[in-house]
């Protein structure tokens, strides 16, 4: 079974080929979602959670991209987990 968690974002800058975002609103549940795969409302892979940081209510999100990989900044983004 798959769970698709929708991510609310705020797009914040970069950093190298890293994606610094602002979670607009989160669950502590959350956490889970470091090192797995985001993917944009097309479902297509746009690269890697790498980091979760900062404050517990609502922390910064470090996400790797591909090396050309091109995606709306502030909309939803998707990580799929795995039960």
């Amino acid at each position: 079974m798959t769970d698709w968690v929708k991510l609310s974002l705020l797009y914040i800058g970069s950093s190298k080929k890293h994606e610094i975002f602002r979670a607009k609103k989160w669950n502590r549940s959350f956490e889970k979602i470091i090192k797995k795969p985001v993917f944009d409302v097309k479902y297509r892979e746009l690269g890697k959670i790498k980091d979760i940081f900062g404050p517990v209510d609502l922390p910064f999100i470090s996400i790797k991209t591909g090396s050309s990989q091109e995606f709306e900044k502030n909309s939803y983004l998707y990580v799929k987990l795995s039960k």
